[in-house]
């Protein structure tokens, strides 16, 4: 194992922005890809950018489809095997939000030489190979450059049977919304920027950011599961409006029902809340129905960017059990209904009832 200088500069403050609270507004990712969806497709082409889901999907023949994805981002955390490995889990949770099985990976690495020794370099990719190694897959190569800002990341590959790649869009009427990790990373990544976080708070960020979510493959067995994401930068209520608007239905969130990491709500009511949120509530607050005095703190955890969120799966009522009995199984305890899925109709496509 490598030494880490104590030297350095803090990972966090080297990048104006940490995991997946990076990723730019969906508002304006919505104006910068506009026009792409027109270029011509192969029909073996399943899954594409059209309703913004987790992965490509390339069909190779009647009984393997490809999986390919790709996830990088600027430090989380300060700890650079902690980075490395966060970076990795959220990477791969895109195979899994599909119902496949990764098959290998490509590291992505950009790191400011000079500012940051071999040694801190090497912990960051020592943390992703780790997690690559507990999903079973290899680092087959990869690209490095020279940035100004240290980023990390890989492309995943995974394969699934063309009939069970599960979609953000296929939702029905009636369905149930199945949450598998808690609420709170964003929150819990400011609060570590302005040393709120104490170290409970730490161990608790890292055990949620590096589960992988390995019960996606099971899940798409499952006939009754009729949708599959997973919750990361545009927090729970934009990746819940993905899922309405690719059904072209409405979604209900029930709050009470929405698990929280443990002080979280103590530490966004300090002012511990990422930019990304607001801009997150600007880019899709206007297709948000909330009740009546929702306080702003619960706002902010509604749009909380989740750096390797949880997976959100839709489901007919009666595999709701059988769901749960396979997050359980896999270590997800705070898995949990949260919603349904409502007839379309005018007005907001999110509501959420207090």
């Amino acid at each position: 194992m490598t030494t880490v200088p104590t030297t350095e500069p803090r990972l966090t403050s080297l990048s104006h922005g940490g995991g997946c609270g990076c990723k730019i507004a969906p508002g304006v990712l919505s104006e910068i890809l506009k026009g792409t969806a027109r270029f011509p497709v192969p029909p073996e082409l399943l899954v594409g950018i059209e309703t913004a889901d987790d992965a490509a999907v390339y069909q190779l023949n009647d009984e393997q489809a490809l999986i390919a994805t790709t996830d990088f981002f600027m430090p989380i955390v300060d700890d650079p095997y902690d980075f490395g490995r966060i970076a990795a889990t959220n990477a791969i949770s895109d195979v899994y939000a599909m119902g496949g099985r990764p098959i290998m990976a490509l590291a992505l690495v950009g790191m400011p030489i000079g500012v940051l020794s071999t040694a801190t370099i090497g912990r960051i990719l020592e943390g992703g190979a780790a997690v690559c190694q507990q999903a079973g897959i290899p680092i087959a190569g990869g690209h490095t450059i020279d940035s100004v800002e240290p980023i990390y990341g890989l492309v995943v590959l995974g394969l699934a049977h063309p009939a069970r790649i599960k979609r953000n869009a296929g939702g029905q009427t009636g369905d149930v919304l199945v949450l598998g990790k808690p609420l709170g990373v964003g929150v819990m990544s400011a609060a570590l920027k302005k040393d709120l976080l104490d170290a409970d708070g730490y161990r608790q960020m890292i055990a949620t950011t590096t589960r992988l979510n390995t019960a996606g493959p099971e899940l798409s067995l499952l006939a009754g599961v009729h949708a599959l994401t997973d919750v990361t930068g545009f927090g729970l209520a934009g990746h819940a409006l993905e899922l309405a608007r690719g059904a072209g239905l409405r979604v209900q969130l029930d709050w009470s029902n929405i698990p929280i990491l443990p002080g979280v709500r103590e530490l966004a009511s300090l002012g511990a809340v990422t930019g990304a949120s607001g801009r997150n509530w600007a880019a899709y607050g206007a297709d948000v129905a909330l009740p009546e005095g929702f306080p702003a703190v619960e706002r902010a955890l509604l749009a909380d960017p989740q750096t390797s969120g949880g997976l959100l799966v839709c489901c007919a009522p009666p595999c709701v059990d059988e769901v749960l009995q396979i997050l359980h199984r896999h270590g997800f305890d705070a898995a949990t209904p949260i919603g349904m899925v409502l007839p379309g109709g005018t007005g907001p496509q999110l509501i959420i009832r207090g």
